[in-house]
């Protein structure tokens, strides 16, 4: 644990894109927990605020944390096309433009 509460800014991307077991989703609690107002933490999630009981298994947990990761939080959602997809889409434009192109 000391590990993850030591550094003064922890990133931790994508959470909630696999679920948490619960021994997972309590060693997480702890993390945030030895880190609240003490250092900074960031996190990504494609998880709503609401659905997070369900991602963690246990309501709970996901209240304890959320109180304290909201608590002095700034929260920024983005809603939108996928930023890693923007340049295949952009791919597959241009191809079909040129296959357009040649069938016309």
């Amino acid at each position: 644990m000391n590990f993850f509460a030591g550094p003064k800014l922890l990133v931790i991307d994508e959470l909630g894109y696999l679920p948490l077991l619960e021994d997972g989703a309590s060693a997480l609690f702890q993390v945030i927990s030895q880190r609240y107002l003490k250092s900074s933490t960031i996190l990504t999630t494609n998880v709503g605020i609401a659905d997070w009981a369900g991602a963690f298994g246990d309501a709970t947990v996901a209240a304890a944390m959320l109180d304290r990761l909201l608590h002095r939080a700034a929260v920024a959602g983005i809603d939108g096309p996928s930023y890693r997809l923007r340049g295949h889409r952009n791919q597959a434009e241009t191809l079909r433009a040129g296959v357009n192109a040649r069938v016309s």
